[in-house]
């Protein structure tokens, strides 16, 4: 196959030549991409585009505050972080959906939000990324949760518990390790 242009006209090191949307909801997209490499090979690629998601670390008292819910792709009932995205507003400042997302989820609010980090979910195939924010100086309320949340429950657990529930298998939600990854990293910036 010949290229045309020289390869110095990529920006990039794999360029997409056609891109079909093969599935489309209100919470993603999956596209078909037929791509090229500066060498001139060729390849295809499915991508899932979904909005970024803010995770939030609710911290209080040496511990933190988990969500469960049942997850259907991987039909179980598992702890999390509480997270989500607003569908409606991809845009929306990370900080503020992150507080909606905290209420929501565990009816907490939080006097303090703090930028730990952004990940991206799993970009080998998602163009998602997650902003992770820790909440400290917490305060009680009732919970909001969409009817798509149906079921969950949230509950406080001591550090050392969270750390069980992986090793027991209770908490396998990727973004909510890196997580509590990133918190342990920034632990001592953070004077929690």
């Amino acid at each position: 196959m010949h290229i045309t242009g020289a390869p110095e006209d990529f920006d990039r090191e794999i360029r997409a030549t056609s891109s079909d949307v093969v599935y489309k909801n209100r919470w993603m997209t999956v596209r078909e991409d037929k791509t090229i490499r500066q060498d001139g090979s060729t390849g295809i690629f499915g991508v899932v585009e979904k909005p970024d998601f803010a995770l939030i670390v609710p911290y209080a008292d040496g511990g933190f505050h988990l969500v469960q819910q049942y997850r259907y792709p991987v039909e179980g009932r598992y702890w999390e972080f509480p997270q989500g995205s607003w569908e409606e507003r991809p845009d929306a400042d990370p900080l503020d959906l992150a507080r909606g997302e905290l209420a929501e989820e565990t009816g907490l609010t939080a006097a303090a939000m703090t930028r730990l980090g952004y990940l991206y979910e799993a970009y080998g195939y998602c163009n998602q990324g997650v902003h992770i924010i820790l909440a400290t100086g917490l305060t009680s309320g009732e919970a909001d949760p969409e009817e798509t949340e149906a079921g969950m429950i949230s509950r406080w657990f001591s550090e050392d518990e969270v750390w069980r529930l992986i090793e027991g298998g209770e908490l396998r939600d990727a973004p909510s390790v890196a997580a509590l990854g990133l918190f342990q990293r920034c632990r001592g910036e953070l004077d929690v």
